[in-house]
């Protein structure tokens, strides 16, 4: 069943003691991406402006741009309000685009992506660091385990993967030699390591 196949239901989520690969279904249209609401008001301090994110993603500006419009991927920190305004973007919003340019390097249906894109974004920051999706090019999957893609390859489903926390780890290292943006006071960060304000968070989530 693809993953393009218009669902009901949304995002789909583990059931208790559900394990394994499964696909990702969805009704994602051209303007239904699902933008999860940060509970972490820290988390939408740093933003990136789309030459930035664009570097850091492996992506041409013109894909920046068409991705924003038609609502594949768009700024969470703060969308574009006519031609004055600098589009911001989140550190998981430039994991979320280097993600999709490896899919669609890989002939991956742009449903499809769209689909895993909705999923990507309801998911918190330690299930995607150690999530795989998989993808035989018709449906995409999701992997929490070794196991898991050991499993969906030897059913012959799983022909192409993605590590998300080894993007992750990429997207991070790229972004610490480029320019934030403090969305407060506007103020340039350079050199900036998102994975210093993503251990900060984590920090004082534990107080």
């Amino acid at each position: 069943m693809s993953s393009g196949d218009g669902a009901v239901g949304g995002i789909p989520g583990r059931s208790p003691g559900q394990s394994g690969p499964y696909p990702l279904h969805g009704n994602a249209s051209v303007h239904g991406v699902v933008q999860q609401e940060s509970a972490d008001p820290a988390a939408d301090v740093i933003g990136y402006r789309g030459p930035t994110a664009c570097a850091a993603a492996g992506i041409t500006y013109r894909q920046l741009d068409y991705w924003a419009r038609t609502g594949l991927v768009e700024p969470s920190v703060r969308p574009a309000y006519g031609s004055g305004t600098q589009r911001l973007y989140s550190f998981r919003d430039v994991v979320v685009l280097k993600i999709v340019k490896r899919f669609l390097d890989t002939g991956v249906a742009l449903q499809n992506i769209r689909t895993a894109v909705q999923h990507l974004r309801a998911r918190g920051d330690r299930d995607l660091e150690r999530m795989t999706l998989m993808s035989d090019g018709a449906t995409v999957y999701e992997c929490s385990s070794p196991d898991e893609v050991v499993d969906l390859l030897q059913g012959g489903q799983g022909v192409f993967g993605i590590a998300v926390g080894v993007v992750w780890r990429d997207v991070e290292a790229a972004l610490s030699q480029l320019h934030g943006e403090r969305v407060d006071t506007g103020e340039t960060l350079i050199g900036h390591n998102p994975a210093d304000e993503l251990a900060r968070r984590r920090r004082d989530r534990a107080v």
